[in-house]
């Protein structure tokens, strides 16, 4: 059975730094894709950054670039996403997402993972 389980999550202030993780069980971090996805209250859920594991290759939306950033640890089964520069706009559950095909990890960031996370809050003070 495949678990995504998030942590890292809470209270940081502006311009203050947070390091998310999502811990695999049940599902090799060798191959796959991972994507992290928020959604703030009222609104649509979007992407935030993924990357394919086994090639190391990642993507970042716009208005993350420079600020995250994305890795993997495969001997851990373990995602890290290094969020730094945090703003009360990047106030939102923030949640794991992983499937089997590392093409599904792409530039456009599409929320279509088989697997989800239950997520973590992060909230931003300005």
């Amino acid at each position: 059975q495949v678990q995504l389980v998030e942590s890292g999550g809470g209270l940081v202030q502006a311009r203050g730094s947070l390091r998310l993780s999502c811990a695999a069980s049940g599902f090799r971090l060798d191959d796959p894709a991972i994507g992290w996805f928020r959604q703030a209250p009222g609104k649509e859920r979007e992407g935030v950054a993924c990357i394919r594991t086994s090639a190391g290759t990642s993507y970042y939306a716009d208005y993350v670039k420079g600020r995250f950033t994305i890795s993997s640890d495969n001997a851990e089964n373990t995602v890290y996403l290094q969020m730094n520069g945090l703003t009360p706009e990047d106030t939102a559950v923030y949640y794991c997402a992983g499937d089997a095909i590392p093409g599904v990890c792409t530039d456009a960031l599409f929320a279509v993972y088989d697997y989800w996370g239950q997520g973590t809050q992060v909230t931003v003070s300005s």
